[in-house]
């Protein structure tokens, strides 16, 4: 067993915390860091992680990769996000990669990449405060309140809910006016299926293709949707479980139109 642990959002908190701020007064404002404090913060707050959790066999750090597949469906995806990385980010990730093994795939998120793996091979624990990480099956430790265990029904739930709530930080909107608890009351009273996030879109006069999109956007990657060969994305497909041929064809021909 592995603790699969997303490095990204813990180096770059730790580097935040160590920068200091230089005022020379007038037009001169400098942040500066000191790379061993940012390293140090980083690795204690590593071997917190594995002491909580105990018994495992050892720990891998995912990064996310500089170029991300979901900017190819949507050119807007995260684009109002131009925060630089803190001071040591790079040399702190760099100075990792001499003591941990280090994930980082292809035009993936270090969140794809936690998903393909922990899908891949069961028995891992995924090290994760995203709530994006609930759509993967198996246990989550959310870095708060112990591990939990997913099963691929809740999963494949919080897909659709999130689907359909959106997620501004990321830049995706969903159905406009549903929220999460908006969305879950509609899977409770409908059904958790396809079916049910199309109609929502529809009620806003949005068509499938717009569910569709929010769909692929919000969709965390597992191993059955990358292709290990080419290290290619398999873009999530709609299908539903009420019974609609017509609306799973639909998705499986703009999944076809996407990829000709």
């Amino acid at each position: 067993m592995s603790l699969l642990i997303d490095a990204d959002y813990i180096v770059y908190k730790c580097c935040a915390a160590t920068e200091t701020e230089i005022d020379f007064g007038e037009d001169l404002i400098v942040v500066t860091s000191r790379f061993s404090e940012a390293l140090e913060y980083t690795e204690r707050e590593l071997y917190n992680i594995a002491t909580d959790l105990g018994c495992f066999d050892d720990s891998v750090l995912f990064f996310s990769d500089s170029i991300n597949f979901r900017k190819s469906i949507d050119p807007a995806y995260k684009g109002h996000r131009n925060r630089k990385k803190p001071c040591g980010y790079k040399r702190v990730i760099n100075a990792l990669k001499l003591s941990y093994p280090v994930v980082i795939m292809p035009e993936l998120e270090a969140d794809d990449a936690l998903g393909i793996y922990a899908t891949r091979e069961e028995g891992h624990i995924i090290c994760s405060p995203d709530k994006d990480m609930r759509q993967i099956p198996g246990q989550l430790y959310d870095m708060s309140d112990g591990v939990v265990e997913i099963t691929k029904e809740e999963g494949d739930r919080w897909h659709l809910i999130q689907t359909m709530a959106g997620d501004q930080t990321d830049g995706y909107s969903g159905v406009p006016g549903i929220g999460i608890k908006r969305a879950a009351v509609l899977l409770d009273e409908h059904g958790a299926n396809w079916k049910t996030v199309v109609d929502a879109f529809a009620d806003k006069g949005l068509d499938e293709s717009v569910a569709l999109l929010n769909a692929r956007l919000a969709k965390i990657l597992q191993a059955e949707n990358y292709d290990f060969t080419n290290q290619r994305v398999k873009l999530w497909t709609a299908t539903s479980n009420s019974g609609s041929e017509d609306r799973a064809e639909l998705g499986q021909e703009l999944a076809r139109q996407e990829n000709s």
